[in-house]
């Protein structure tokens, strides 16, 4: 076939979905079988496909089939698969250096990367960074920091919260099954606080902080708190977008009580939203960001970026790690900057929004089960809940996300009770490829 990823992957570039055998097609099926045998139960198959290639916001399995990338990798792809300068920076750096260990023997790309973040994530005050492997890890770290120069023990995070599967972040997350269920004891001294969810509550920022705020002074102890962990805008619960103030109002209560206010922009952040990071859209100046997935372009990375004095509270040895860092790794996360920069990529993901949002809202207008429609940027869900129960429709959105996979579309769930479709396609997807993508959902919807 002469149109195929794998024959010429810039055709991917306004590429529709296509279905050329039934999903799983037969070489999917021979792969998942070896898998069953050889990979540990434990890590989950959310479709039943395998990946031969990738470019922009086409995945193509095995099989041949094609799909519209709705899920980025789990919000990693940001600027696109297989993006040109990524693969070229990787490249050109495996053939130089591909590992020292930076605490041995430092390496540019490093030290290129924490400039960077310090450049883009907000604040204007001096900065430093440490990189490390994952998100989880980021999160780990940044609690570590916490503690060391508050010299406090107890951490706060927010009900529909996300940060991680490590026996840490297990316990951070609001969501214990099925994430830390049957691996305790988990990590303790961690508190769980009311969110702000607009949606679901009603009220209003300033009502949301105050609950929250009330919580932790009557249930903690303002003066005992090293960090309070917070998604701007929450991943895996839901893309759940605060009320107006809220974040403002934590961060202020925050600096009050000498607590560290820690964003968790392991998702939200690098271009995702169509600023830098979500905070931005929030006006706040977190005291640590945390960051991965699309900060690397697929290679994996992550890193603690925050007030320079509170990254130099811990003692030398007491971060890093063997990986962290990685000058592979590294070069691509300049790559993923230089990109976004050179092609205006921040618009991009506004752009995205601009199409999908109202294609979506029109969606809801035909289609009463969808409750909400939410996000900003490339980061936007809709919210399946029964019409007549009120309750979360987790079935509907099963439904939809099968039907969608069969016919050519990627789409996760998200959501404490799983009624949420999340999007996080590539920023470089085309208005084409998103109106197909919903033009799906909007026939898996009429055929329920």
């Amino acid at each position: 076939m002469t149109d195929t990823l794998s024959q010429a992957p810039s055709s991917a570039t306004g590429a529709s979905a296509r279905i050329i055998t039934e999903i799983p097609g037969p070489r999917s099926r021979e792969l998942h079988e070896r898998r069953v045998k050889a990979v540990s139960a434990g890590v989950s198959a959310t479709f039943p496909i395998y990946a031969a290639h990738a470019h922009d916001a086409i995945l193509e399995d095995v099989d041949g089939n094609r799909f519209i990338d709705f899920t980025g990798g789990i919000g990693v792809m940001t600027i696109g698969h297989t993006n040109e300068a990524v693969v070229q920076a990787v490249s050109d750096q495996v053939s130089k250096v591909t590992h020292t260990l930076f605490a041995v023997a430092g390496y540019e790309p490093y030290i290129q990367v924490c400039e960077l973040l310090a450049q883009h994530t907000p604040g204007n005050f001096a900065k430093k960074s440490v990189l490390v492997n994952s998100g989880a890890e980021a999160v780990e770290n940044a609690v570590k920091i916490a503690r060391k120069f508050t010299g406090r023990t107890e951490v706060a995070v927010l009900h529909h919260g996300y940060h991680g599967r490590t026996n840490l972040t297990s316990a951070m997350n609001y969501n214990m099954h099925p994430y830390g269920t049957g691996f305790g004891p988990l990590a303790g001294s961690v508190h769980h606080a009311p969110n702000s969810s607009p949606f679901h509550n009603g009220l209003s920022g300033a009502q949301a902080a105050e609950r929250t705020i009330t919580y932790l002074e009557k249930r903690v102890g303002a003066s005992q708190i090293a960090c309070l962990v917070v998604e701007p805008i929450q991943g895996e619960g839901g893309f759940i977008v605060p009320a107006e103030g809220y974040l403002q109002a934590l961060v202020e209560w925050c600096h009050a009580n000498g607590i560290v206010y820690v964003s968790d922009e392991v998702q939200s952040g690098m271009a995702r939203t169509g600023t830098y990071f979500a905070s931005e859209h929030f006006g706040i100046e977190p005291d640590l960001i945390t960051s991965a997935k699309g900060i690397g372009g697929g290679m994996p990375i992550a890193a603690v970026t925050g007030r320079a004095d509170i990254m130099d509270a811990s003692h030398p040895g007491g971060l890093g790690g063997t990986f962290g860092g990685n000058p592979v790794s590294s070069a691509a996360v300049v790559a993923v900057f230089s990109q976004v920069e050179k092609h205006g990529l921040l618009a991009e993901a506004r752009r995205v929004e601009k199409t999908l949002r109202p294609a979506l809202l029109a969606l809801q207008k035909k289609h009463p089960v969808i409750a909400d429609v939410r996000g900003i940027g490339a980061m936007l869900a809709i919210e399946f809940v029964d019409t007549v129960s009120g309750k979360p429709a987790a079935d509907v959105a099963k439904a939809v996300q099968t039907y969608a996979l069969d016919h050519g579309v990627l789409i996760l769930t998200a959501g404490t009770f799983g009624n949420i479709l999340r999007f996080l396609p590539p920023v470089v997807i085309t208005d084409d490829q998103l109106l197909e993508a919903v033009a799906i959902m909007d026939d898996a919807l009429a055929a329920l």
